[in-house]
């Protein structure tokens, strides 16, 4: 019987376009782990309702299904400790449930039942709108002021194009969707042909057959899916600051596009030379070193070769995120504001802008001087050494490791951390160097600045003239530090930036349309 429900199941595949599916088969785990990966994401989301494909997965995952409401399914799944959600990036959604082995035949109908027949119940939705649009207009303005400036840089590179707007979408784009839109882009985008399938654990092959019977029941795809958009080049440095009321500190991030992903055997290469410069959350990078370590300016300096979701909130790096648009970018944790420093300090109150123009100048002139000579061969060695180490902790779990083999399909690739380990393993000094000459320059950057209202003029003032900008110690500590570090101050208060345009902006104006 279980042979004649398995080539019922394969046979019914075959009459419609089948979900592919990516496999880690572990036996001794007790846990399975399903991950359905749409091709979607917000760049689906149509004009003047940035945001939907957000509220759409988000009142999936939270509502409920035809004949249970979401508190029925969490009282349900509780004894099983089940758990699912959802996460939304820029081209792909990704549904994630995990449950131990014993209990899988209970919870699968919960899985099959959320995703072939959700409940759309208009008080899920308005709960779940409720919340997204609370996070678009006040949440992401007040929580965090380095990833306010993370998405400001996004909105920067991606102007006028489907990746502009944040994934939570736009404040007036949410409030133009309704529970109609929600059920038509589930209709549209939420399909079986444009999804991936991945499932980890000691699952069976029947299990697996009606799993995709089962996903193949999805509705086929009824819009054209949207290409990648593609970053702008900045013309020189082109300068955005966002002014806000209290603002602590100068948040700051700067970037260009980068026309290579994970899907260029080149990528490897300058993954050593960023993790030498700016690896995230790492004392021993150069931006690290210099700017918080020497001259304690601020928590942390760290520079990016792709998108890193939530730096502030996680050490290493998350699957789940796979983008074919790709640029690089700093990271300058907040600064002192002049405001700050003369409070604090008052053989500071004659100057009139903090620590920004300063940072900006030495981390781009670290990363200008590391293009054009080059590391050293003990750099090299020392720094991929540390990567093919470091990169062992990212699947440290069946569901990250699951997560990082679809992203490995997203970029064509069969394993992208044993592809990187074995292309690290015979990457070389000359690779590295050729790798930044190619793809690196500081020339033409975009840089988004999120400071105190008294900063933002005095600062864009300072920026659009290369004035000079001094470091600004305190007493105390310019007495401790050594010549060594006050001579390269002198250097760097000039080193001249591209500079061609600085443009501020009203905090409350963001992320509106």
């Amino acid at each position: 019987m279980k042979k004649l429900i398995l080539f019922l199941f394969i046979l019914a595949s075959f009459c419609t376009k089948a979900a592919e599916v990516i496999e880690l088969k572990m036996p001794k785990s007790e846990i399975i782990v399903i991950k359905l990966m749409f091709r979607n994401g917000s760049m689906s989301d149509p004009k003047g309702k940035g945001g939907l494909t957000q509220l759409t997965a988000n009142t999936i995952a939270e509502g409920g299904t035809k004949d249970l409401s979401s508190s029925d399914i969490k009282d349900l799944i509780y004894p099983w400790a089940a758990s699912y959600g959802v996460s939304v990036d820029k081209e792909v959604s990704i549904f994630t449930f995990s449950v131990h082995r014993d209990h899988l035949e209970k919870f699968y109908p919960v899985i099959r039942n959320l995703m072939l027949t959700p409940r759309f119940d208009a008080e899920d939705f308005n709960r779940v709108k409720s919340n997204q649009q609370n996070y678009i207009d006040e949440v992401i303005r007040t929580s965090s002021d380095e990833e306010y400036s993370k998405k400001l840089l996004e909105d920067l590179l991606f102007r006028g194009s489907s990746y502009q707007h944040p994934v939570a979408g736009t404040s007036e784009g949410v409030k133009a969707c309704s529970l109609e839109d929600v059920k038509l882009q589930y209709q549209q985008y939420f399909t079986r042909d444009n999804l991936d399938i991945g499932i980890a654990g000691s699952y069976t092959p029947e299990f697996l057959a009606r799993l995709k019977a089962d996903m193949n029941q999805l509705p086929e795809l009824k819009a054209t899916l949207p290409p990648p958009a593609i970053a702008r080049v900045p013309n020189g440095i082109e300068v955005e600051i966002v002014s806000k009321d209290n603002a602590l500190g100068s948040a700051i991030f700067t970037g260009f596009p980068l026309t290579l992903t994970r899907a260029n055997d080149d990528f490897v290469p300058l993954m050593i030379a960023n993790s030498w410069l700016g690896e995230h959350r790492k004392s021993y990078s150069r931006l690290y070193q210099k700017i918080r370590e020497q001259r304690s300016m601020n928590y942390g300096d760290y520079s990016y070769i792709e998108w890193y979701n939530n730096g502030g909130g996680h050490m290493l790096p998350r699957p789940g995120y796979p983008r074919q648009s790709n640029y690089f970018a700093i990271w300058l944790r907040p600064v002192q504001t002049a405001k700050g420093l003369k409070g604090q300090y008052p053989e500071l109150s004659g100057i009139e802008t903090g620590h920004a123009h300063f940072a900006l100048r030495m981390a781009i002139r670290e990363m200008d001087l590391l293009i054009r000579n080059g590391m050293s061969k003990e750099d090299f060695e020392l720094t991929r050494d540390f990567l093919r180490s470091y990169m062992k902790l990212y699947a440290q779990t069946p569901e990250q490791q699951l997560g990082y083999l679809m992203d490995s399909k997203f970029y064509k690739r069969a394993n992208w951390l044993e592809t990187a380990d074995q292309l690290l393993a015979t990457c070389t000094l000359e690779k590295v160097n050729a790798a930044m000459k190619k793809y690196w320059q500081t020339q033409n950057m975009f840089i988004t600045i999120v400071t105190d209202k008294s900063e933002a003029v005095p600062l864009a003032r300072s920026l659009r003239e290369n004035s000079v900008s001094p470091m600004s110690y305190s007493d105390v500590l310019k007495g401790v530090l050594s010549p060594e570090i006050l001579k390269e101050d002198d250097e760097v208060k000039a080193f001249p930036l591209n500079v061609r345009s600085v443009n501020i902006v009203e905090s409350n104006d963001t992320f509106r349309k």
